[in-house]
């Protein structure tokens, strides 16, 4: 990674947490009125949605397919979330599944030294650590060649940065078309701009630290992954993390009925409306089938 790779990083993840003690501070006073946070609940849904449905689901793994103007809508509003180039960050994913939880992994928890202070060093690498290191540095032509062989998803990787931008611009433009003013529209851009991209970022990050060293597993699979229930709705059902490490390519993650992922539920809505093809799904037979003997805790599964 350049230094100034690694620079930008750093100002990505260093401003919005800037801004959101900012936002709590005027939360506590209670100067934040219902539009602000209209705006960061709809922009943080609908951009979300762009990583966990468009980054994740459908480029990264092709869980279904899609015509190209909804692949292309929905990596744009991935690349809003400000977390890397749609290019980069299929490559970081697929490498990641690739060598999960070994070397090579771009972000495990796991491998960092031993007791207390080696789980502390490897979380802090896993959330945030490797976006100083090894975000954006796998290899583009053996992990992603399909995107970068797609001229649209070329182009859309090139602006990033000014799609990062614009997911900064639309809260700030709302905010002063519906409220009335430039006050709003500061608003707007502070709850719906930048405080969205903070709890958007940890709750993704969540999945690299959290989701692969605290919860439960069920299924026999040779990695770390865990189901974290309380980062379900949030992460709009990603947290289901252990299940898409049994099935990656499954379109559903919470694969049983209380598991609640509404990124499929949209995918089911899009199916409906002729948006998605050839989703797929994971039977009941093939998911009792990849049962471990014995369902593991995390505990377990660390030291197995």
């Amino acid at each position: 990674m350049t230094r100034l790779e690694r620079s930008i990083n750093l100002i990505a993840v260093t401003l919005p947490f800037a801004a959101f003690a900012v936002a709590v501070a005027l939360l506590w006073n209670r100067a934040v009125g219902p539009l602000d946070l209209v705006l960061l609940a709809v922009l943080y849904v609908v951009i979300a949605l762009g990583v966990t449905v468009g980054y994740h689901r459908l480029l990264t793994h092709a869980a279904f397919g899609s015509p190209p103007p909804v692949r292309y809508a929905l990596a744009v509003l991935g690349s809003m979330a400000v977390q890397g180039p749609v290019i980069d960050w299929v490559a970081d994913h697929r490498k990641h599944h690739a060598h999960t939880d070994e070397e090579g992994d771009p972000h495990s928890p796991h491998g960092h030294g031993s007791g207390f202070a080696g789980m502390v060093r490897g979380l802090l690498y896993a959330h945030m650590g490797w976006l100083l290191d090894t975000q954006g540095q796998a290899r583009k032509r053996k992990y992603a060649p399909d995107l970068l062989e797609d001229r649209g998803m070329r182009a859309i990787n090139r602006l990033f940065v000014p799609l990062a931008l614009l997911g900064l611009l639309v809260p700030f433009a709302l905010g002063w078309a519906i409220g009335g003013d430039l006050r709003d529209g500061l608003t707007g851009l502070l709850w719906g701009g930048l405080v969205r991209v903070f709890l958007l970022h940890h709750v993704t990050w969540s999945i690299n630290s959290v989701c692969h060293f605290f919860g439960r597993r069920r299924f026999a699979t040779d990695d770390h992954s865990t189901n974290v229930a309380w980062l379900a709705l949030p992460s709009l059902g990603e947290a289901w993390h252990h299940n898409h490490h049994a099935f990656p390519r499954s379109s559903r993650h919470g694969l049983r009925r209380l598991e609640l992922d509404p990124s499929a539920m949209v995918i089911t809505a899009m199916e409906r409306l002729g948006l998605a093809r050839n989703v797929i799904r994971i039977s009941p037979e093939r998911q009792q089938a990849r049962l471990a003997t014995e369902p593991e805790s995390a505990e377990a599964a660390q030291t197995a």
